[in-house]
């Protein structure tokens, strides 16, 4: 499960980031647009992986619902960091990156 958080704070990191408003507002300028391409596809793609991380780890019928809790509880983190904390959005978007494959090795 902590694998399946990992990978939605970073999915939802990066749509954040994927916005011209927030992306100016934490690195100091607006995106171009493969990078903003590029930064949707990944959010999209760490939300999947975390979807099939919570389905791998407690099957289709709790996952889903665990999967779902995770999304909120993530999603309620960066907005609450966004405006009182937001440099830590990135630190910790970068620690949950790089912590994602230690947990998912620890899980084996």
């Amino acid at each position: 499960m902590l694998l399946a958080l990992l990978l939605c704070y970073a999915g939802f990191t990066g749509l954040c980031l994927s916005l011209d408003r927030h992306h100016a507002e934490l690195l100091g300028h607006k995106p171009s647009t493969v990078r903003r391409h590029g930064l949707r596809l990944g959010g999209w793609l760490l939300l999947g992986l975390s979807l099939a991380a919570a389905v791998l780890d407690t099957g289709w019928s709790l996952g889903l619902v665990q999967w779902c809790a995770l999304l909120m509880c993530s999603a309620l983190l960066l907005v609450l960091l966004l405006p009182y904390r937001p440099r830590w959005v990135l630190s910790m978007a970068g620690v949950s990156l790089l912590a994602s494959p230690l947990v998912a090795l620890a899980h084996c």
